[in-house]
Protein backbone atom coordinates (compact mmCIF):
# COMPACT_ATOMS: atom_id res chain seq x y z
CA UNK A 1 0.00 0.00 0.00
CA UNK A 2 0.83 3.39 -0.90
CA UNK A 3 1.73 6.39 1.83
CA UNK A 4 2.10 9.56 0.78
CA UNK A 5 3.99 12.11 2.16
CA UNK A 6 4.15 15.94 1.92
CA UNK A 7 7.19 16.55 4.70
CA UNK A 8 10.03 18.39 2.90
CA UNK A 9 13.27 17.36 4.51
CA UNK A 10 15.98 18.82 6.32
CA UNK A 11 13.74 22.28 6.60
CA UNK A 12 15.19 22.94 3.22
CA UNK A 13 12.86 24.69 0.54
CA UNK A 14 12.58 22.48 -2.41
CA UNK A 15 14.04 24.41 -5.21
CA UNK A 16 15.82 26.62 -3.59
CA UNK A 17 19.41 26.00 -3.29
CA UNK A 18 21.83 26.92 0.06
CA UNK A 19 25.93 27.34 -0.65
CA UNK A 20 27.70 24.20 0.48
CA UNK A 21 31.17 23.84 0.84
CA UNK A 22 33.65 24.59 -2.88
CA UNK A 23 35.34 22.35 -4.68
CA UNK A 24 38.68 22.52 -5.36
CA UNK A 25 38.31 24.58 -8.44
CA UNK A 26 36.23 27.45 -6.34
CA UNK A 27 33.04 26.36 -7.69
CA UNK A 28 30.46 26.92 -5.13
CA UNK A 29 27.92 23.33 -4.40
CA UNK A 30 24.54 24.20 -4.56
CA UNK A 31 22.30 22.26 -2.13
CA UNK A 32 18.94 21.08 -3.06
CA UNK A 33 16.46 19.88 -0.86
CA UNK A 34 13.38 16.75 -1.92
CA UNK A 35 10.22 16.02 -1.34
CA UNK A 36 9.00 12.70 -0.32
CA UNK A 37 5.77 11.52 -2.21
CA UNK A 38 5.22 7.69 -1.99
CA UNK A 39 6.96 4.60 -0.68
CA UNK A 40 5.52 0.66 -0.30
CA UNK A 41 6.77 -2.34 1.50
CA UNK A 42 9.38 -4.47 -0.72
CA UNK A 43 11.03 -6.51 1.03
CA UNK A 44 13.60 -7.30 -1.50
CA UNK A 45 14.76 -3.58 -1.15
CA UNK A 46 18.22 -4.22 0.20
CA UNK A 47 20.33 -3.13 -2.62
CA UNK A 48 18.38 -0.60 -4.72
CA UNK A 49 15.14 -0.14 -7.32
CA UNK A 50 14.82 0.02 -10.96
CA UNK A 51 11.88 1.42 -12.62
CA UNK A 52 9.94 0.66 -16.19
CA UNK A 53 6.68 2.46 -17.42
CA UNK A 54 4.41 0.22 -15.19
CA UNK A 55 6.79 -1.94 -12.73
CA UNK A 56 9.33 -1.19 -10.00
CA UNK A 57 12.18 -3.52 -9.76
CA UNK A 58 13.31 -4.28 -5.98
CA UNK A 59 17.09 -5.77 -5.57
CA UNK A 60 18.90 -7.72 -3.12
CA UNK A 61 21.63 -9.67 -3.79
CA UNK A 62 20.47 -13.05 -4.96
CA UNK A 63 16.88 -11.88 -5.01
CA UNK A 64 14.85 -9.80 -7.38
CA UNK A 65 10.94 -8.71 -7.35
CA UNK A 66 8.82 -7.12 -9.64
CA UNK A 67 6.28 -4.59 -8.55
CA UNK A 68 3.06 -2.90 -9.96
CA UNK A 69 4.41 0.88 -9.59
CA UNK A 70 0.45 1.89 -8.86
CA UNK A 71 -0.64 -0.46 -7.00
CA UNK A 72 2.73 -1.58 -5.11
CA UNK A 73 1.50 -5.15 -5.42
CA UNK A 74 4.03 -8.23 -6.10
CA UNK A 75 4.07 -9.66 -9.79
CA UNK A 76 7.34 -11.52 -9.96
CA UNK A 77 9.59 -12.87 -8.13
CA UNK A 78 13.05 -14.73 -8.73
CA UNK A 79 15.67 -16.36 -6.42
CA UNK A 80 19.13 -16.67 -7.43
CA UNK A 81 21.69 -19.27 -6.20
CA UNK A 82 24.52 -17.05 -4.01
CA UNK A 83 27.28 -19.18 -5.16
CA UNK A 84 26.69 -17.67 -8.54
CA UNK A 85 24.87 -14.25 -7.98
CA UNK A 86 27.02 -13.31 -4.82
CA UNK A 87 25.76 -9.16 -4.73
CA UNK A 88 23.33 -7.83 -7.41
CA UNK A 89 23.91 -4.42 -6.72
CA UNK A 90 21.63 -2.66 -9.45
CA UNK A 91 19.98 -3.22 -12.04
CA UNK A 92 18.28 -1.41 -15.24
CA UNK A 93 15.51 -2.11 -17.58
CA UNK A 94 16.22 -2.44 -21.15
CA UNK A 95 13.58 -2.93 -23.46
CA UNK A 96 12.13 -5.92 -22.73
CA UNK A 97 15.20 -7.28 -20.06
CA UNK A 98 16.55 -6.06 -16.77
CA UNK A 99 20.50 -5.96 -17.04
CA UNK A 100 21.63 -5.99 -13.31
CA UNK A 101 25.72 -5.23 -12.01
CA UNK A 102 26.85 -8.61 -10.32
CA UNK A 103 29.75 -8.63 -8.39
CA UNK A 104 31.83 -11.23 -6.18
CA UNK A 105 31.60 -8.30 -3.06
CA UNK A 106 33.39 -8.91 -0.46
CA UNK A 107 35.88 -11.40 -2.37
CA UNK A 108 38.99 -10.20 -3.56
CA UNK A 109 40.86 -10.11 -6.55
CA UNK A 110 37.22 -8.09 -7.17
CA UNK A 111 35.63 -8.99 -9.83
CA UNK A 112 31.67 -8.68 -11.90
CA UNK A 113 29.44 -9.67 -14.59
CA UNK A 114 26.65 -7.78 -16.13
CA UNK A 115 23.27 -10.18 -15.51
CA UNK A 116 19.98 -10.00 -17.81
CA UNK A 117 16.91 -11.12 -16.74
CA UNK A 118 13.34 -11.20 -18.54
CA UNK A 119 11.73 -8.13 -17.64
CA UNK A 120 8.01 -9.57 -16.77
CA UNK A 121 8.93 -12.87 -15.85
CA UNK A 122 12.45 -12.30 -13.96
CA UNK A 123 13.90 -15.48 -15.97
CA UNK A 124 17.56 -15.40 -16.02
CA UNK A 125 18.42 -14.81 -19.69
CA UNK A 126 22.35 -14.87 -19.97
CA UNK A 127 25.76 -13.30 -18.04
CA UNK A 128 28.32 -11.78 -19.49
CA UNK A 129 31.37 -11.64 -17.55
CA UNK A 130 33.71 -8.98 -17.00
CA UNK A 131 36.10 -10.57 -14.98
CA UNK A 132 38.89 -8.60 -12.50
CA UNK A 133 38.91 -4.58 -13.93
CA UNK A 134 39.58 -1.86 -12.18
CA UNK A 135 37.03 -2.13 -9.34
CA UNK A 136 33.71 -4.12 -8.37
CA UNK A 137 30.74 -3.22 -11.00
CA UNK A 138 28.32 -1.49 -8.52
CA UNK A 139 25.64 -0.30 -11.09
CA UNK A 140 25.29 0.37 -15.20
CA UNK A 141 22.86 2.48 -17.21
CA UNK A 142 22.35 3.39 -20.69
CA UNK A 143 22.58 7.25 -22.15
CA UNK A 144 23.41 8.54 -25.28
CA UNK A 145 24.21 5.18 -27.54
CA UNK A 146 26.70 4.16 -24.58
CA UNK A 147 26.86 1.78 -21.00
CA UNK A 148 27.95 3.64 -18.48
CA UNK A 149 29.28 2.28 -14.94
CA UNK A 150 30.76 2.52 -11.77
CA UNK A 151 33.46 0.23 -10.63
CA UNK A 152 33.74 0.64 -6.90
CA UNK A 153 37.11 0.80 -4.48
CA UNK A 154 36.65 0.31 -0.71
CA UNK A 155 38.63 1.62 1.95
CA UNK A 156 39.06 -1.43 4.17
CA UNK A 157 36.01 -4.40 3.57
CA UNK A 158 36.16 -5.50 -0.04
CA UNK A 159 38.64 -3.26 -1.06
CA UNK A 160 42.59 -4.03 -2.44
CA UNK A 161 45.93 -3.40 -1.42
CA UNK A 162 47.16 0.02 -3.33
CA UNK A 163 43.48 1.34 -3.65
CA UNK A 164 40.86 2.86 -1.38
CA UNK A 165 37.16 4.69 -2.07
CA UNK A 166 39.21 7.09 -3.82
CA UNK A 167 40.15 5.00 -7.12
CA UNK A 168 36.12 4.85 -7.88
CA UNK A 169 35.83 5.20 -11.33
CA UNK A 170 32.89 5.78 -14.29
CA UNK A 171 33.67 4.44 -17.30
CA UNK A 172 31.84 4.77 -20.47
CA UNK A 173 31.85 1.61 -22.43
CA UNK A 174 30.54 0.63 -25.63
CA UNK A 175 27.99 -1.89 -26.96
CA UNK A 176 30.14 -5.04 -25.99
CA UNK A 177 31.41 -3.42 -22.51
CA UNK A 178 34.42 -2.62 -24.03
CA UNK A 179 36.11 0.60 -22.02
CA UNK A 180 36.12 3.86 -23.97
CA UNK A 181 36.33 6.56 -21.50
CA UNK A 182 36.97 6.75 -17.39
CA UNK A 183 36.27 9.53 -14.83
CA UNK A 184 37.09 10.01 -11.65
CA UNK A 185 35.11 11.20 -8.84
CA UNK A 186 35.66 14.92 -7.10
CA UNK A 187 37.18 14.60 -3.87
CA UNK A 188 33.77 16.48 -2.57
CA UNK A 189 32.27 13.54 -3.33
CA UNK A 190 34.76 10.61 -2.65
CA UNK A 191 34.88 11.81 0.91
CA UNK A 192 31.28 11.34 1.83
CA UNK A 193 31.45 7.70 -0.10
CA UNK A 194 33.99 7.09 2.49
CA UNK A 195 34.84 3.74 3.38
CA UNK A 196 32.45 2.75 1.09
CA UNK A 197 31.89 3.98 -2.53
CA UNK A 198 29.24 4.51 -5.02
CA UNK A 199 26.39 1.89 -5.08
CA UNK A 200 23.75 3.87 -7.74
CA UNK A 201 23.86 6.57 -10.44
CA UNK A 202 21.26 6.88 -13.19
CA UNK A 203 21.10 10.26 -15.71
CA UNK A 204 18.74 12.65 -15.57
CA UNK A 205 16.60 13.98 -18.56
CA UNK A 206 18.70 17.48 -17.61
CA UNK A 207 21.47 15.36 -18.81
CA UNK A 208 22.99 15.70 -15.11
CA UNK A 209 24.49 12.04 -13.52
CA UNK A 210 22.74 11.63 -10.20
CA UNK A 211 25.23 9.51 -7.69
CA UNK A 212 24.52 7.94 -4.33
CA UNK A 213 27.10 6.65 -2.08
CA UNK A 214 26.19 3.64 0.55
CA UNK A 215 24.62 4.88 3.29
CA UNK A 216 24.84 8.59 3.21
CA UNK A 217 20.83 10.33 2.65
CA UNK A 218 22.04 12.67 -0.20
CA UNK A 219 22.29 12.12 -4.09
CA UNK A 220 25.48 13.82 -5.44
CA UNK A 221 24.62 15.94 -9.25
CA UNK A 222 27.68 15.38 -11.46
CA UNK A 223 28.80 16.67 -15.12
CA UNK A 224 30.94 15.72 -17.06
CA UNK A 225 33.90 17.85 -17.22
CA UNK A 226 34.93 20.42 -19.80
CA UNK A 227 38.47 19.07 -19.59
CA UNK A 228 40.37 16.48 -17.61
CA UNK A 229 39.59 13.51 -16.57
CA UNK A 230 37.90 13.97 -12.90
CA UNK A 231 33.91 14.89 -12.76
CA UNK A 232 32.40 18.17 -11.80
CA UNK A 233 30.35 18.47 -8.65
CA UNK A 234 27.43 20.51 -9.53
CA UNK A 235 25.14 19.65 -6.62
CA UNK A 236 24.17 18.07 -3.12
CA UNK A 237 20.62 16.57 -2.84
CA UNK A 238 18.64 16.06 0.91
CA UNK A 239 16.71 12.81 0.40
CA UNK A 240 15.27 10.91 2.93
CA UNK A 241 16.91 7.35 2.40
CA UNK A 242 20.19 6.35 2.57
CA UNK A 243 22.41 5.49 -0.20
CA UNK A 244 21.64 2.11 -2.51
CA UNK A 245 20.96 1.78 -6.40
CA UNK A 246 18.84 4.40 -7.38
CA UNK A 247 16.28 4.83 -10.48
CA UNK A 248 14.31 8.08 -12.35
CA UNK A 249 10.88 6.76 -12.79
CA UNK A 250 9.59 6.39 -16.53
CA UNK A 251 6.66 8.28 -15.98
CA UNK A 252 7.65 11.45 -14.37
CA UNK A 253 11.13 12.88 -15.15
CA UNK A 254 11.81 14.48 -11.94
CA UNK A 255 10.50 11.56 -9.92
CA UNK A 256 13.28 9.67 -8.17
CA UNK A 257 13.23 6.54 -6.58
CA UNK A 258 15.63 5.02 -4.08
CA UNK A 259 14.94 2.33 -1.30
CA UNK A 260 14.83 2.50 2.58
CA UNK A 261 16.85 -0.06 3.56
CA UNK A 262 15.91 0.19 7.45
CA UNK A 263 11.87 -0.54 6.59
CA UNK A 264 12.47 -2.75 3.39
CA UNK A 265 10.47 0.03 1.05
CA UNK A 266 10.92 1.62 -2.25
CA UNK A 267 10.49 5.28 -1.90
CA UNK A 268 9.67 7.99 -4.73
CA UNK A 269 11.23 11.42 -4.16
CA UNK A 270 10.06 15.00 -5.94
CA UNK A 271 13.55 16.60 -7.00
CA UNK A 272 13.62 20.26 -8.04
CA UNK A 273 15.27 21.50 -11.07
CA UNK A 274 19.18 21.96 -10.53
CA UNK A 275 20.13 25.23 -11.38
CA UNK A 276 23.14 26.13 -13.50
Amino acid sequence: MWRVISSVFLALSVGSPSPAKPQSQGEEIARYATEEVRRFTAREARQGVATSADRLYAVNNSELAAYDRDTGARLAHWQGDPAWFPHLNSCTVITDELICANSNYPAVPMASSIETFDAETLAHKDSHSLGPLEGSLTWLVRHEGSWWATFANYLGKGGQPLRDHRATVLVRMDDTFTPQERWLFPESVVAEFAPYSSSGGDWGEDGLLYVTGHDRPEVYVLALPPAGPVLRHVATLSVSTEGQAIAWDREDPRLLWSIDRSTQEVVASRVPAIGG
